[in-house]
């Protein structure tokens, strides 16, 4: 009997039923959903809209390559660049972060090129070679994926920043908010400064927005709180709500030509279909303003009730660090009070809900986390 490539950890859930915020496992529990899968799910699970346009086009056609015209491309095209505010953007689809980050450093390289790449430590940008390389983790980065041509910086140094990019620089790569590196916020100084520094060498600066994008912060994108506008912008993750998309924006700078970058299935019909439902739902629902109004509720229930050593982030995407290893406040959360957490790191504890999550699920959270706290105070 074949067996699973065993490189998940897993907890003893299955859960087998999603509605909103909510997930039920095998045996009919309910579970808050508070992670989101690592931030993909951005509308709430099978929300109706969704579920009826994916089920109308599977009835239609579900897939066929790019050799032909997919007119849904080209409305999710549409729509995205109105909600983004980049209505002057290409995008060119793919089906992943990692990919969709492969083919802005590509992009970037053919634009201008060079080879060199900056990042930043604490980075994250997927495990496929080009990716990987620009990701701050030795651990995940074989000695096949050649990373010489990178340099790491530190984040949100501004001052190391304009001394690190240079004419030689291809490329800089950053999150403006860092997710596995512990939901840490770029500050404006320093997103202008890597405006301003790849204007001046003729860098090419991206912006991964795969977990941070999307409408998570507040903004579509979370650099736009610095008054920036990147030269390419990577998406993924809250794209498709479940189903797998991903995808750049790019500036009117770059000259497109047959054969420059190439997909199988990105852009597929119901990838868009996806995409597009999740665009008109997020539009319609309000839902960026509802993160951050619920990203000021979540915050403002944490602060009150303390006990934490930082509490970082912005809209519903929220890191909360402790002095203490929080592995068992994460798993009590999950196995005593049913509520799925993420982790960034030993000491932080990671939440991603969807955009449309309301009080009383955020009531729930806070007053769980209270509980688990003074437990933990208490040493029981």
């Amino acid at each position: 009997m074949a067996e699973l490539f065993n490189v998940y950890p897993l907890y003893d859930i299955e859960p087998v039923r999603a509605q909103g915020s909510y997930l039920w496992d095998v045996d009919g529990t309910r579970y808050l959903d508070l992670y989101g899968g690592h931030a993909v799910i951005s509308i709430g699970h099978t929300h109706p809209r969704y579920v009826q346009a994916l089920t109308d086009q599977l009835n239609k056609i579900s897939f066929y390559s790019n050799s032909v015209r997919i007119p849904q491309q080209q409305e999710l095209a549409d729509k995205l660049g109105a909600l983004s505010s980049h209505p002057d953007y290409s995008i060119f689809l793919c089906n992943s972060g990692a990919e969709a980050n492969e083919n802005a450093l590509k992009l970037a390289s053919f634009h201008n090129g060079r080879t060199k790449v900056v990042a930043f430590t604490k980075s994250f940008h997927g495990r496929t070679a080009g990716a990987v390389a620009v990701t701050d983790n030795p651990s995940i980065v074989a000695p096949i994926n050649y990373n010489q041509h990178v340099t790491f910086l530190p984040y949100n140094d501004a001052d190391a920043a304009r001394i690190g990019i240079t004419a030689d620089t291809c490329a800089v790569i950053v999150e403006g908010i860092q997710g596995v590196g512990g939901i840490q916020v770029a500050t404006d100084d320093f997103l202008q400064t890597l405006r301003k520094r790849c204007d001046e060498t003729g860098a090419i600066l991206i912006l991964d927005g795969v977990q941070c994008g999307y409408g998570r912060s507040g903004n579509f994108f979370s650099h736009q709180f610095s008054g920036i506008e990147a030269d390419i912008i990577s998406m993924a993750k809250g794209m498709g709500n479940g189903f797998p998309i991903g995808g750049i924006l790019i500036s009117p700078k770059f000259n497109a030509s047959y054969g420059l970058l190439g997909t199988t299935f990105g852009g597929n019909h119901l990838a868009c279909t996806a995409a597009i439902a999740v665009l008109d739902i997020m539009k319609d629902e309000g839902l960026m303003e509802n993160a951050t109004r619920m990203g000021n509720y979540f915050m403002d229930g944490i602060r009150q009730i303390g006990g934490y050593k930082d509490l970082r982030g912005r809209g519903l995407m929220i890191g909360i660090e402790y002095d203490f290893p929080v592995e068992i406040l994460r798993k009590t959360l999950l196995f005593e009070h049913r509520q799925f957490t993420g982790v960034a790191g030993k000491n932080t504890i990671r939440l991603l809900p969807s955009l449309a999550i309301g009080i009383d699920e955020a009531d729930q959270f806070l007053e769980a986390l209270q509980v688990c706290l003074k437990t933990e105070k208490a040493g029981v």
